[in-house]
């Protein structure tokens, strides 16, 4: 005879029982006409769970179980009870959007459950992370990458939903005292790789688990407002960082790979737009031409260079420097970066028809002084752009191109007329960021063989109203060498390199006939251009710079 087995007996009822309570909700959800869930097989959120109080939750016999912004997920046993229907109209009340389900009293234990969690979690609201509250995180000592990752490695190792929200916190807290401009998260096949951008150069800070990463992805997704359910597409976001001196905003994009979705958070610091012309590190010529050009009522300002140059730092200096009670000025630009207090700025919207073009069209309604065009990507942008700078306009945007000689033949490839070229372009800029020396180590020495060479090509043609400076080969430069102050790279900070030509009767002429890039680099050289490597030529002798990082960023 077969032994009882009590405990196997135990466990067909209880699964017995489980089955008869989904079936009975199975069965109501069809009554009351809603979604049946079963939450056994549903990802349920602690921050989500904690929109209503445990104690109100449990007697309204309903649980808040996923965000996605403002819309919510709710599992509810019996839609028609009092304390149920009044903290949905609660809910709607705060501007949240309800979606019901029905479920089984097993579900909503389940959804329960989390409160204990979240009781430990400090959840995040309205997009908004405080690096202020947590002691632990307030007294978190991060002065170097090396400190970073010994405050980040136990808590992102330990795959707990608690430690990683202490994770994140303690990366973006990081991520400031560092000043990294960017946080790259990477999923990859079978680890997840953190790096930090600083001073335009990726570092390597740590690297985790992939299950980690999916519960950090979902904190992240959940702050930046971004759909979790959604994998397969980019998406953008973003959030703001409280801190004592003020918020931060930072901008959130997910991209789809191979292996998941990887995010990068850019920083987009107030120090940014708090510099002024004078902190851009032009030559004196080239401040004192771009100071005149920025007086005039009209004309286009035109910047290159690729991403991460500091192209939006530099117009914003110059828009800085323009505006004034007595000016109108506006912005349309992709995304909106900074908010600059006293200027007009507006966003473009693609999915709704409102491009650069259609933007610009309707700036020129509104009576502007000065207009900024995030950048020129098409012929109608471009065109509109000048008739605006020759109808009493002073308009600033950037173009694709690798230098200042560049934008000419790029006008014309798009189709840009030339005869209305030359009298609406007043400037062609081109700009790179080169990282600034360490001040605490750099070291001195003597230029010699390839590098003397190279520095001493590069400043034997230098424009008259640039100092030549006399026996390169005696006078000490500076290089890098690191220490616990650059995070051991030699470097602290950037500082920009720059070329600049004006459309004189010369190059004018030479826009009829339509001209090389190389016709109109030569010609731009006779009239005094600087050129970007002969800049960083210059910031290397003078101790800013080194040339081993002005060959690295201008290529020449």
């Amino acid at each position: 005879m077969p032994k009882f087995d009590e405990q196997k007996v135990e466990e067909k009822l209880h699964a017995l029982h489980l089955e008869e309570e989904e079936q009975l909700a199975l069965i109501l959800s069809k009554k009351y006409n809603l979604p049946y869930l079963n939450l056994d097989t549903i990802t349920i959120d602690a921050s989500a769970v904690s929109l209503v109080p445990e104690s109100g939750a449990r007697g309204a016999e309903l649980a808040v179980f996923q965000t996605v912004g403002k819309k919510i997920k709710v599992a509810i046993r019996n839609q028609n009870s009092d304390a149920a229907k009044g903290i949905l109209e609660e809910l709607k009340r705060n501007q949240y959007e309800p979606l019901v389900y029905m479920v089984s009293r097993h579900s909503l234990e389940k959804a329960w459950e989390r409160y204990k969690e979240a009781r430990k979690a400090k959840p995040f609201s309205k997009g908004i992370v405080t690096l202020i509250d947590d002691e632990m995180v307030s007294n978190a000592v991060i002065g170097s990458l090396d400190q970073l990752r010994e405050h980040l490695e136990p808590f992102i190792q330990s795959e707990e939903e608690r430690h990683l929200s202490l994770s994140l916190e303690l990366l973006l807290k990081g991520a400031l005292l560092l000043d990294a401009s960017d946080i790259h998260i990477e999923e990859e096949e079978q680890k997840t790789r953190l790096r930090l951008r600083l001073d335009g150069i990726l570092h390597d800070v740590i690297f985790f688990s992939q299950k980690a990463y999916k519960l950090l992805l979902s904190r992240i997704k959940l702050l930046s407002g971004l759909k979790l359910n959604v994998r397969e597409r980019a998406q953008d976001g973003r959030f703001t960082i409280r801190v004592k001196e003020g918020d931060i905003e930072v901008r959130t994009s997910t991209l789809p790979g191979p292996y998941g979705e990887s995010i990068v958070m850019r920083i987009l610091s107030p120090q940014t737009i708090a510099l002024s012309m004078e902190d851009l590190g032009m030559q004196k010529h080239v401040f004192n031409m771009m100071t005149e050009e920025l007086n005039k009522p009209n004309g286009l300002i035109l910047t290159t260079g690729p991403t991460g140059s500091g192209k939006t730092t530099t117009l914003y200096a110059f828009l800085k420097r323009a505006n004034s009670p007595g000016v109108n000025i506006i912005t349309i630009e992709d995304p909106i970066e900074y908010h600059l207090a006293g200027i007009n700025q507006t966003q473009v919207d693609t999915e709704r028809g409102y491009d650069f073009s259609n933007g610009l069209r309707s700036i020129l309604r509104q009576d502007p002084d000065i207009i900024l065009v995030g950048e020129i990507r098409d012929r109608e942008t471009a065109e509109i752009g000048m008739h605006a700078a020759l109808t009493g306009h002073l308009v600033f945007s950037t173009l694709h191109t690798n230098n200042a000689p560049g934008t000419i033949p790029r006008l014309i490839d798009l189709g840009v007329q030339p005869n209305i070229i030359a009298p609406a372009i007043n400037i062609a800029m081109a700009q790179r960021l080169v990282r600034r020396l360490c001040s605490v180590c750099k070291e001195e020495y003597k230029l010699s063989g390839d590098e003397l060479k190279q520095i001493e090509h590069a400043v034997a043609d230098l424009p008259s109203v640039y100092k030549k400076p006399p026996q390169i080969s005696e006078n000490p430069v500076w290089r890098a060498k690191g220490c616990g102050a650059c995070n051991n790279t030699g470097y602290k900070g950037r500082v920009g390199v720059f070329e600049v030509f004006s459309i004189n009767d010369e190059i004018e002429r030479m826009i009829l006939e339509l001209p090389s890039e190389a016709s109109v680099r030569q010609a731009a050289k006779q009239q005094g251009m600087l050129t970007m490597q002969q800049d960083g030529a210059l910031k290397t002798l003078a101790g800013i710079t080194s040339w081993y990082e002005v060959v690295r960023v201008t290529g020449e």
